[in-house]
């Protein structure tokens, strides 16, 4: 009897999770955007919080959170029951080693559940800048060192991260001119008072379309469509330069295991749907696969992630209070 009784519990227990996550969820999710109300983490969690709750269930409602630390630390303090999530940009594999302070780590404080989208970043310069391609821009960098201004939207933007890897790969530290986000330092960029600049194609493809600026490379592994003559970083000499901005989707650590597939699953169907296709593509955005949309891909590349910046940014000495 007693055998049969401690059994019964241990079925029990392993049914339980099944039991917990049939039941979720059971009201609306939020989505916390990392990022300033308007700008390219907001969008892209709009977009994807859309099409997600067509596929999970129940209605998701997004809050914008600036600045690089207070939407994860929202995030690590909320109940891990999946009913409180984040999309977070590149920056949050960056933040830790950026910050020597955090209020949480990374990734231990998150249950990365996977990649949600990937862009190119565009290396630009003012248009009168002396380079007819990326490989003189890098050459003019060394021999003026400081003298060149480099703008960057945030110590943990991917504009900052993209910059300094243009600065590792001509093996010298430029001035850098940090901006409140990308479109002031484009407009000092385009008034000749900044030099170069890194940064997401969704913001200078327009620039780039209207002749406000010169760009000399793509950082992604292929050319864009809406830019098929723009070489990448790789085939313009400099293949140091080459990554892409990514955005993951995150809940607190703790969260349910059957939980979290629960979410990762509606999000693969969310990134299926032709409508947020089309919109990433008007945004020159791609569609993650399903294995990068995957919990196991993006934990893993998290923590690749932190391993490939801490080096670039500790050799820099790139740090925020």
């Amino acid at each position: 009897m007693k055998r049969r009784q401690i059994l019964a519990a241990g079925a029990a227990m392993l049914a339980a999770p099944s039991v917990h996550a049939q039941a979720f969820p059971a009201r609306p999710i939020t989505i916390i955007a990392a990022g300033a109300a308007g700008g390219p983490t907001d969008t892209i969690t709009r977009i994807v919080a859309d099409s997600l709750s067509r596929h999970i269930g129940q209605s998701v409602v997004v809050e914008s959170i600036g600045g690089s630390v207070v939407g994860p630390q929202r995030l690590a303090q909320a109940r891990p029951d999946g009913y409180t999530l984040m999309i977070n940009n590149i920056g949050m594999a960056a933040s830790a080693t950026l910050y020597r302070r955090l209020p949480y780590q990374v990734p231990g404080s998150f249950a990365p559940l996977g990649i949600v989208s990937d862009a190119a970043m565009t290396v630009i310069t003012r248009l009168d800048f002396p380079a007819a391609n990326l490989r003189e821009v890098m050459a003019e960098m060394n021999r003026k060192g400081d003298v060149i201004n480099l703008a960057t939207a945030g110590i943990s933007s991917a504009a900052n991260l993209c910059g300094l890897l243009v600065q590792q790969a001509a093996g010298a530290k430029a001035t850098t001119v940090v901006f409140r986000g990308t479109a002031p330092a484009i407009a000092e960029l385009m008034a000749g008072r900044i030099d170069v600049l890194c940064d997401q194609a969704t913001n200078t493809v327009p620039f780039i379309r209207d002749n406000r600026v010169k760009v000399y490379a793509v950082s992604s592994s292929a050319r864009l469509a809406g830019l098929p003559s723009v070489p990448t970083t790789t085939e313009a000499g400099s293949p140091g330069i080459a990554m892409s901005t990514w955005h993951g989707l995150y809940a607190p650590a703790g969260t349910p295991e059957p939980i979290q597939e629960h979410i990762s699953a509606a999000l693969r169907l969310a990134l299926r749907e032709e409508r947020l296709r089309q919109r990433f593509a008007d945004l020159l955005t791609d569609v993650p696969s399903d294995e990068r949309a995957s919990i196991a891909f993006h934990r893993r590349f998290v923590a690749e992630e932190v391993d490939r910046w801490r080096p670039i940014i500790e050799a820099a000495g790139a740090y925020a209070d």
